[in-house]
């Protein structure tokens, strides 16, 4: 009786414990969670469980390091505010799968995302079929953000990314035919830097982008 009040006093003291790192770390739901953030999940899941399980093991022994992937994850979430590049490398970046209606099955391929994992994702989200679809992206945490056609049907241009934080999305320009010397020469036009710019995307033929703070 003695190690199952242990157990339980133990359950109870890591669920609110888990509940308090979890705030700090500032996350909301487990769809969301990017690479890092499931790894360190993953890990405290596990510490948690084999700290339960061996009653006679200090408590603490599972608390520092419970503390020690919280501080590191906020870490990481600090460089990957900071740096894109960190973010590209560890957390991914979205793929486009479906442009005006059309499959990219090349991009597909890549990403090793079939076309039943496709149709799944439209089913889930009540799309009957895939020409209802103008544009679909494969995001970072695995799940598909879907635009569905107009009601008439009408082509609409996708606000596509060209510079993001100050960096050239090499990946857009080349899905316009364009290159940097292009973009960095319409920016000239405006006195303006690749680097203080924050983001800018392109739409209808025109460039659209907000500047840094201070730049």
């Amino acid at each position: 009786m003695e190690e199952l009040g242990k157990i339980v006093l133990r359950t109870t003291f890591f669920y609110f414990f888990i509940v308090f790192l979890y705030r700090i770390m500032g996350k909301r739901e487990i769809g969301q969670l990017g690479i890092i953030d499931l790894i360190v999940s993953i890990l405290i899941a596990e510490l948690v469980a084999i700290s339960i399980e061996n009653i006679g093991d200090s408590i603490f022994l599972t608390i520092v390091p419970l503390l020690l992937l919280v501080l590191l994850e906020l870490f990481l979430a600090f460089l990957s505010i900071k740096s894109r590049t960190f973010r590209t490398i560890f957390g991914g970046k979205p793929s486009m799968i479906i442009c005006n209606g059309r499959v990219n099955y090349h991009e597909m391929m890549r990403q090793r995302y079939s076309l039943d994992d496709l149709l799944l994702s439209l089913r889930q989200k009540k799309i009957k079929s895939i020409d209802e679809v103008e544009y679909a992206f494969l995001e970072p945490n695995g799940t598909l953000s879907i635009f569905p056609y107009s009601f008439l049907h009408t082509h609409s241009s996708y606000p596509m990314p060209l510079i993001l934080d100050g960096e050239i999305q090499k990946n857009t320009l080349l899905y316009f035919h364009k290159d940097a010397n292009w973009l960095e020469e319409k920016l000239a036009k405006r006195n303006i830097l690749v680097a203080d710019v924050f983001y800018a995307f392109y739409k209808k033929h025109k460039i659209y982008l907000v500047k840094k703070p201070n730049s």
